[in-house]
């Protein structure tokens, strides 16, 4: 029986309980920090791409390899250092002796889940290699293009403290994300079950999948059935108005940025077990989805500008009326 309806395609229990399943996979080995998985299921559902930016050792390799592990998918570890090429990336057309004619031999791009790792490392040329494949799911190499595999998710990490030898991620790169997340330190008691779940075997080793690629496809096509009234579309509005016409900004949401606060809202109600999104959908997500789309006066393009950034999106969110 179906738990919540739609117009057209009802979500049902099967589903949620796969959602559930995924999170608490994530969680046995991402300890402490279970707003972080949820964003981060979010954005795979949202068919969206993250950004884990925080210290060293902090976990976030872990949790994209976690994510991985969860799902029974191509994964592939991208090391992006200067020297990296972007054929490296997307894949390079080689001269086959045999067909006397050239072949594409497919990149590690061409994987269901990518980890990015230190990602501003690579040079700019570099980076564009990943903004074709992160906004519109395919690869153009030598006039062809490649369609990347369903579902396609790239989990970026970088360091926000050490900026020798990086390359800082243009706003155009920046926008291709739909979150950008903090993992943050663990409590003394956390930080105690790290340390003992680390003491023997790696467990993210251990994990087993529990969601195919398929599963990932169906519900990321849930999504779509998850409604959104007009009412909370007008909230999304003068959100992205108010930081159009914030004097501490030098540029605020675009449409685009709208658009994909819109559909992480969507998702987040799908993960919280509702096929409608409200207002605190649209205030759970926004702070992550729109941090790195505005750009403050004082610091364009650094940690501390997005910080700034986030605190005038938290205080924009205070004053504009939630509707009812």
């Amino acid at each position: 029986m179906p738990l919540l309806t739609t117009s057209s395609m009802p979500i049902v229990r099967q589903d949620l309980d796969l959602i559930a399943t995924l999170r608490r996979n994530i969680e046995s080995v991402i300890i402490g920090k279970p707003d972080v998985v949820k964003l981060t299921v979010t954005c795979l559902l949202a068919r969206g791409h993250v950004l884990l930016e925080d210290v060293p050792g902090i976990g976030k390799t872990a949790l994209a390899r976690a994510t991985a592990k969860s799902v029974a998918c191509a994964f592939r570890r991208i090391q992006f250092t200067p020297d990296l090429l972007p054929s490296d990336i997307t894949g390079v057309s080689v001269f086959d002796s045999e067909r006397k004619d050239f072949a594409f031999k497919k990149g590690p791009i061409f994987s269901n889940i990518i980890l990015a790792d230190e990602i501003n490392r690579a040079t700019p040329r570099t980076q564009a290699a990943l903004l074709e494949a992160m906004n519109e799911n395919r690869v153009s190499v030598d006039g062809t293009t490649h369609a990347l595999p369903s579902p396609f998710l790239v989990i970026a990490t970088q360091n926000p403290l050490e900026f020798a030898g990086t390359y800082p991620l243009p706003e155009s790169q920046l926008d291709r994300f739909l979150m950008i997340l903090k993992m943050g330190y663990p409590t003394p008691e956390e930080e105690r079950q790290i340390i003992t779940s680390r003491s023997g075997p790696d467990p993210v080793e251990a994990m087993q999948a529990v969601l195919s690629t398929d599963d990932v496809n169906r519900l990321c096509e849930r999504v779509n059935e998850v409604r959104i009234d007009d009412a909370v579309t007008n909230y999304v509005i003068e959100i992205a108005n108010r930081t159009r016409n914030d004097r501490s900004l030098v540029a605020g949401v675009s449409p685009r940025g709208a658009i994909h606060l819109t559909r992480a809202a969507r998702a987040h109600a799908l993960v919280d077990g509702r096929d409608y999104a409200t207002p605190d959908d649209i205030k759970a997500v926004a702070v992550n989805v729109l941090s790195h789309r505005v750009v403050e006066k004082r610091s364009r393009a650094s940690q501390d500008g997005r910080a700034a950034s986030g605190q005038i999106l938290r205080k924009i969110l205070q004053e504009i009326p939630v509707p009812q």
